[in-house]
Formats: C-alpha cells, sequence, structure tokens
C-alpha cells in the first residue's frame, strides 16, 4: 500500500516538473527555437488550429526563426497569429515562407522574464507539495483504518519528504539553467 502510493506519488511529481519544463519553452531567450511557436493558434479557415498543423517551423540561424506554410491561402493567418501572439515578433513573408526575426532581449525584458520564470516554478513547486499533502493525507487514512502502524506512517512520511526534496531539487536546476540562459547575451 505504502510503496503504491509512493510510485503513484513519484510518477505525479515527474508529471509536475515536465509540465513545468513544457511551459517553460515558452519563454524567450536570446535564441530562436521552434518551440516558442508551439502555443501560437492560427485562424485556419474559422477553426482555431496549431502553428505546426499549417506549416513548417525551423531555425533559419541562431536569431530567426521561419515558417513554411504549407497553404498559400494561410499566409495571412498565419502572419497575424504571429503578430497577436504577444511575443514582440514581426513576421516577413517572401512566398510561402515567413521569417521572423528575434529582437535582442533587452535587459529589461530578460529582468520581467526572469520574474514570469520565477513565478512559473513556485507554481511548479506547489504542485508537487501538493501531491505530498495528498500522499501524507494517505497514509493518515491508512493509519485510521489500522492497515499500516505509526512507525510505518513516520517511514513512509521521511520517504515522500525525500521525493518531495528531489523533485523540488529538479525544479530549481531547470530554473537555474534557464536563468543563465535568459541572462545570456
Amino acid at each position: 500500500m505504502i510503496k503504491d502510493i509512493l510510485d503513484d506519488s513519484r510518477k505525479r511529481m515527474s508529471k509536475s516538473v515536465e509540465s513545468f519544463r513544457g511551459d517553460l519553452a515558452r519563454l524567450r531567450t536570446g535564441r530562436a527555437h521552434p518551440s516558442l511557436l508551439d502555443h501560437i493558434m492560427v485562424n485556419y479557415y474559422g477553426t482555431p488550429t496549431p502553428l505546426n498543423q499549417v506549416g513548417n517551423v525551423t531555425i533559419d540561424d541562431p536569431r530567426t526563426l521561419g515558417v513554411t506554410v504549407w497553404d498559400r491561402g494561410a499566409i495571412e493567418a498565419v502572419e497575424k497569429a504571429i503578430l497577436e501572439s504577444n511575443l514582440g515578433l514581426n513576421p516577413n513573408t517572401a512566398g510561402t515562407v515567413i521569417r521572423i526575426p528575434l529582437p535582442p532581449l533587452t535587459e529589461e525584458r530578460r529582468r520581467d522574464l526572469i520574474k514570469v520564470l520565477k513565478s512559473e516554478a513556485e507554481q511548479a513547486k506547489v504542485a508537487v507539495r501538493n501531491i505530498r499533502r495528498d500522499a501524507i493525507a494517505q497514509f493518515k487514512e491508512l493509519v485510521k483504518a489500522k492497515d499500516i502502524s505509526d512507525d510505518e506512517e513516520r517511514k513512509a512520511g521521511e520517504q515522500i519528504q525525500k521525493l518531495t526534496d528531489e523533485h523540488v531539487k529538479k525544479v530549481d536546476e531547470i530554473v537555474a539553467a534557464k536563468e543563465k540562459d535568459m541572462l545570456e547575451v
């Protein structure tokens, strides 16, 4: 029983960390990265469609993304979606290829992005701690039902705390790497 709860908690904590890592792909660093445009939805013939289903996103050079649109009729919709994405990007069209130069980040913008990064990290840590809280509650229910002893509950509590510390440390490592990447000029 305890092992099942710990395994479930480990899986859920790992998913929270991976979700956090995925959310960070949206945060812009100084370099071009295709995942920067992953969350952009294009109004494709009246249907909101992810950009990667309308065209192919590539890296042309370290500061330029290229979007090759498969349907000529969707080029304007893709341009409009990129402009409205609040990423501060200005697409340039040449035939079916849209080039998106990434302007260098200002120091002030970098600081703002780091604040967003830390806020996202705190949310990820809270998610991990909530999973710990749920596991501890399950351990207490097992003690109440007399399925495990108080000593087993204490040991399980220590194990879930170690698991929590491990995943919080992973979040901190991801934040440190992303922050270093953001501050790179």
